[in-house]
């Protein structure tokens, strides 16, 4: 090869034998968000996730697995529904000293922000009063719950108390993550219905519909880069996306 065919073949891969055309193309990685951006996600998806959680009560079906609980309990104490979710969700911050999990401002926020969502929401929407209504509030509640866990997931500002627990969990025993989470639904659910609360076709409908929704929504709302960190399957971990438990 003469010295000007090389010339001209070194211009076109570049300096570092990438080609000059596909080096032009590349696009810039996506800036990472801000931390005011992520704070506003932050509390506008967890305010949605306990107005969804609401529409579901509402219903009249069933609530979600946890919920099933909240409302056994609120039943069997006279206690306001927003203030159980509260001080379930400091109890279960409290089961995570053990399993070494760290809160972040997302947790922190999930325990007061959902429990006032949801006592807001309870309190301006009126219970279904037919079927269909009934069939909107589950279809609307699942979805708006499935966007919304996405959406505060996705700024990788700490997990919910329940999802920490399944986690940290999984992370001491030694057991999928799927596993772990199955037995602590089915437990609350279990202890919930014992205790008065509604299990039915809402719960289901929950159960089935949670994990589709945030698997479509996370990576199309969460923060450029966070990868690992919103549980979304990158090259470095295939840790499952995290589910919505109620918080």
């Amino acid at each position: 090869m003469s010295p000007r065919t090389g010339r001209a073949a070194r211009r076109a891969t570049g300096r570092r034998g990438v080609p000059a055309s596909a080096a032009a193309t590349t696009p810039a990685a996506a800036p990472a968000w801000s931390l005011p951006h992520r704070l506003v996600r932050l509390v506008v998806g967890q305010l949605l996730f306990g107005l969804a959680l609401a529409m579901l009560l509402r219903a009249g079906w069933g609530g979600a697995p946890w919920d099933v609980l909240h409302q056994g309990v609120a039943l069997r104490t006279g206690w306001a529904f927003g203030l159980v979710v509260l001080l379930a969700g400091a109890v279960v911050l409290l089961l995570w000293v053990p399993l070494r999990v760290r809160p972040g401002v997302g947790t922190v926020g999930n325990v007061v922000l959902v429990a006032l969502a949801i006592e807001v929401g309870l309190a301006v929407l009126p219970p279904a009063g037919s079927w269909p209504v009934a069939v909107v509030l589950v279809v609307v509640g699942v979805v708006l719950n499935g966007a919304a866990t996405a959406l505060y997931v996705g700024v990788a500002l700490g997990p919910g108390p329940r999802d920490g627990l399944m986690t940290g969990l999984a992370a001491r025993t030694g057991l999928p993550v799927g596993l772990v989470r199955g037995a602590l639904e089915v437990a609350v659910v279990a202890v919930g219905w014992a205790l008065g609360g509604t299990v039915g076709v809402g719960t289901l409908a929950y159960a089935l519909g949670i994990g589709p929704v945030v698997g479509l929504l996370l990576p199309r709302l969460s923060m450029p880069g966070a990868g690992a960190a919103v549980g979304r399957r990158t090259p470095a971990t295939t840790a499952p996306a995290p589910g919505s438990t109620g918080g």
